[in-house]
């Protein structure tokens, strides 16, 4: 969970610590802007740095005469070469002569900074630089420098004849603020036909039924398509949707359905039939709600269709795409069923214009009246056109009506009544042409990931600080500067937030053109090489420029690769690919990405990666496979980040604790605690499901972790504690104090927990997630009311009481509460006036009937939009909470009707058809829709 909007409770810590953990180091993944990696210019900004870092020193002894003096002239020139660089990297219109050049010192600038690189790591600790190493630098040291002597010539010739012949436009470095709330309701003026489709979906028709929404790039579709599947998903048993994108794979579209319902249970990789007969069987019976997403392939249709049975239950499916014929094929031929996008009306698009740019009040200031018209003009009612440009115009960099006149110009002589394909390029590559330069990378960046895919913040912001892509500020935590510029992206609308929870973005999308345009840059600027298919790879083969950054996705059927792999730096593989490259051929990588589907039960081999000295991101997304580790990686000294999300291991490697520069270690399932933890200061995330088998001393040793932000702790199935491991823990708990994030899953039947009710007398202050559900307790914390931070709660609690929900409610920043309670109060459990001001989702569930003895008072939980209820159905009263209806935002209601082993005349059918009837009645005494759903 992130922070509350507007920022954490508890201030960031200095970047003083970052700072000084790479003092000495042979690589800097940050520092001032000068050393960030660009998209133009490479790691040319870096390679100054290490140049002077090679003339320090420990290494300056190392150089021959010769070498030292050329090393010297080359730092010099590139210094003097550089603002020019910066320059046209402003500029979109090179001529062939100054881009061939500048695409030159960037390639040269990467194999440079590599041998720099290797010299660094081969002279660590060595008398005397090995001759070969001084003749390749010497080699690539004077091809940098006769490309810098000429960039200096023409330099000049710059400066003599125009000195702004490229526009020297600035981008000042700003910190964005958190992205808009709600972003998809900027687009609310598709509310009419939002409306029109409710009605198509929820008619009484009780067949199977699909609605296609048919529509140009960039007309709003999945806009559309998503603000009408949160208005009735609560209206069915079961609900998820699916993006399939122009490459579909079917069978991992169908696998990723079942994984996204819940259906995790398989522990092996099925086969295409098998996956279409799982999901027949557990859609069969219910009345299901499923979302197809940007369809292209009518044969993918037809396979997908398999899946979903034809039942009676009055089930819907939407599915989205640009072409007629799918639209037609998908809904039956049924022309009612099929909706077509149409372009937005003037008042529409003015109202979309200037919420985005003028903010809620939607005013336009008099001197920006007339432009706004005429660029509106241009955007011809295109949602995506219109978003794009207002992000843009919204932006820090563009608040004077020159600004804007000078993007009118640019628009150029666009139609004003429907723009092309072309067009509608030509205004995406606008706004990345008017990005700060800063921002670039980390947008291309996201050309790594497959077409339609679902991109984690967290992910990208750990990648983009490997990539040496973030800047760092004085007094702003590194990793805050990263998410702001996630944010940024998100506020120009250059990327689509996808999941969003209490105003916070924490995954996003990228529509289908602005991928092209970031594919496209990334083959201009060899930022980075994408396979999708045997064509792509054969290109790659051909490329004149080395792969800096390689993306291999499932349908790439290749054989091999012929291409090098030594210079790649980065790499992602998606999938299960017939070819994998050996890491073996790798030589400099920086960042290595597995993604295989759920399902995949193999081993990873990464027992090759210790030779990987560079190596700074490794994640390994197998959630049902296992993976191989050398019996070493102490050499992987500039490692940052470790994800090991599989399932098993054969053996971990137990010198890990010897990678001091380590921030973030999810080690594989049912490890457990690396002995000498406590030397691993750096660490702020730290998931760990083998406790049980920690030694007490490195339970202790979690008290050294100080930079410690999230901590997950879990034992293993039927394995517990002990009693003095839980005080131990509890201990050193509580001296980690910058901790935000604490879940602890341990069995729930062992002994000892209760300690944590008393012993935790001065939790982390800044705790914003706790998760407590399997530390079963007999009543809430005292300290729990101490934490005026927190934002998420989860808590089983053997004993509830109104008093204790008082401690609770009158936490200022909690936002969603889930309480298990083994029994409730005798009496009633009251939510007085004025409790739980923020809270958005309320979870209560017990094996008795909580509706009984629950009760909300006037003034309480102003905000709650979402109730769930648990209990055993043998236990049901008949009767519904007190004061429901005084909760002025709810809108969803689910109750839970668990399974009991007491006995009852009862029958679980009636009673469900009771309970759904009961609730039914109480909301529709109600203001507004409140909809129920009984599972």
């Amino acid at each position: 969970m992130g922070r509350a909007e507007g920022g954490s409770c508890c201030d960031s810590p200095s970047l003083a610590h970052h700072a000084a953990r790479f003092e000495g180091r042979g690589l800097s993944s940050i520092g001032t802007p000068s050393e960030v990696v660009s998209v133009t210019t490479g790691v040319l900004n870096p390679l100054i740095g290490k140049l002077t870092k090679l003339l320090g020193g420990e290494y300056n002894n190392k150089l021959t005469g010769v070498m030292r003096e050329q090393a010297s002239s080359l730092k010099d020139e590139l210094s003097a070469i550089k603002p020019l660089l910066d320059k046209m990297e402003l500029t979109d219109d090179l001529d062939a002569s100054a881009r061939n050049w500048r695409d030159r010192v960037r390639e040269t600038s990467y194999d440079m900074e590599n041998c720099i690189d290797e010299f660094m790591h081969n002279t660590d600790g060595a008398a005397d630089a090995e001759a070969s190493f001084v003749e390749k630098m010497a080699s690539r040291i004077e091809e940098l420098k006769v490309l810098a002597v000429e960039a200096n010539a023409r330099r000049r010739e710059m400066c003599k004849h125009d000195d702004d012949a490229i526009n020297n436009s600035t981008h000042a470095h700003v910190v964005a603020d958190s992205p808009i709330s709600a972003i998809r309701k900027e687009v609310a003026v598709l509310v009419g036909i939002r409306e029109e489709l409710v009605v198509l979906l929820t008619d009484p028709q009780i067949e199977l039924k699909v609605v296609s929404i048919v529509g140009s790039a960039g007309s709003g579709k999945t806009t559309l398509a998503m603000q009408v599947y949160d208005e009735i998903e609560a209206q069915f048993d079961c609900t998820t949707f699916v993006s399939a994108s122009r490459r579909p794979d079917v069978e991992s579209l169908l696998g990723r359905l079942l994984l996204n319902l819940g259906m995790t249970e398989f522990s092996r990789t099925l086969e295409l039939h098998e996956i279409i007969d799982c999901l027949r069987e557990h859609l069969e019976h219910k009345r299901y709600f499923i979302l197809v997403d940007d369809l292209w392939d009518q044969s993918a249709w037809n396979i997908m269709r398999c899946a979903f049975p034809e039942n009676s239950n009055g089930s819907r499916m939407i599915v989205t795409t640009r072409l007629d014929d799918v639209a037609v094929n998908a809904c039956h031929n049924d022309h009612a069923c099929i909706y077509r996008m149409k372009h937005l009306e003037e008042q529409d698009s003015r109202n979309l214009f200037f919420n985005r740019v003028f903010g809620s009040n939607n005013v336009c200031p008099p001197q920006f009246q007339y432009i706004s018209a005429e660029i509106l003009k241009k955007c011809g009612g295109l949602p995506l056109a219109i978003v794009t440009i207002a992000g843009l115009l919204a932006s820090t960099e563009a608040r004077s009506l020159i600004e804007w006149e000078s993007i009118k110009k640019a628009l150029g002589a666009m139609s004003a009544t429907k723009p092309t394909l072309e067009e509608m390029r030509g205004i995406l590559n606008l706004s990345y042409m008017h990005l700060p330069v800063y921002l670039r990378p980390c947008l291309l960046y996201l050309g790594m990931y497959p077409e339609d895919r679902e991109i984690w913040r967290d992910d990208l912001v750990k990648q983009w600080i490997g990539e040496g892509f973030i800047c760092s500020m004085p007094g702003v935590d590194l990793y805050d500067v990263a998410e702001s510029y996630f944010n940024d992206l998100i506020n120009r609308s250059l990327i689509q937030p996808e999941r969003t929870e209490y105003g916070e973005v924490l995954s996003c999308r990228l529509h289908g053109m602005m991928l092209d345009l970031i594919l496209s840059k990334c083959i201009e600027d060899n930022f980075i090489s994408v396979a999708y298919n045997y064509d792509d790879v054969e290109r790659l083969n051909s490329f004149k420029h080395k792969i800096r950054r390689l993306s291999l996705k499932s349908c790439a059927e290749s054989e091999t690769l012929s291409t090098s792999m030594s210079q790649v730096r980065s790499c992602a593989l998606f999938g299960v690919l017939r070819y994998t490259p050996p890491l073996s051929d790798f030589k400099y990588l920086q960042m290595l990405l597995f993604d295989f589907p759920f399902g995949w039960d193999a081993t990873v081999d990464l027992t090759a990666i210790a030779h990987l000295f560079l190596l700074r991101y490794l994640k390994v997304l197998a959630l049902t496979a296992g993976i191989a580790l050398p019996t070493e990686i102490k050499g992987l000294v500039h490692l940052e980040t470790l994800e090991l999300d599989c399932h098993r291991t054969q053996s971990f490697p137990s010198d890990i604790t010897h990678l001091v520069n380590l921030f973030h270690l999810i080690l594989p399932d049912g490890t457990m605690l690396p002995k000498g933890i406590q030397n691993m200061k750096l660490v702020r995330t730290l998931h760990c499901s083998g406790m049980s088998e920690g030694s007490l001393e490195d339970i202790k040793g979690l008290s050294k972790l100080t930079n410690l932000k999230e901590l997950e702790l879990s034992t293993p199935y039927g394995q517990c504690l002990t009693v003095e491991g839980v005080d131990t823990l509890i201990s050193s708990i509580g001296l980690v104090r910058d901790l935000k994030h604490l879940m602890l899953d341990c069995d729930s039947e062992c002994d000892g927990y209760e300690r944590l009710s008393d012993s935790l007398s001065d939790p982390p202050p800044c705790l914003e997630y706790l998760d407590l559900e399997t530390w079963k307790l007999s009543r809430v914390p005292r300290w729990i009311g101490e934490l005026s931070c927190l934002r998420f709660l989860h808590l089983f609690v053997l004993h509830l009481s109104s008093d204790e929900v008082c401690v609770l409610g009158e936490l200022p920043s909690l936002i969603s509460a889930m309480l298990h309670v083994s029994e409730v109060s005798k009496n009633k459990v009251v939510v007085g006036t004025g409790l739980f001001p923020l809270l958005e989702v309320f979870w209560f569930q017990s094996n008795e009937d909580v509706s009984t003895y629950l009760s909300f008072e006037a003034g309480a939980m102003p905000k709650l939009q979402k109730l769930k209820l648990g209990f055993g159905w043998k236990e049901w009263r008949g009767a519904t909470p007190v004061g429901m209806e005084c909760l002025p935002c709810l809108r969803d209601i689910r109750v839970w009707l668990r399974y009991t082993v007491l006995q009852s005349s009862k029958n679980e059918k009636d009673v469900r058809a009771d309970v759904e009837s009961a609730f039914k009645c109480a909301v529709r005494r109600y203001p507004k829709h409140t909809s129920v759903v009984v599972d």
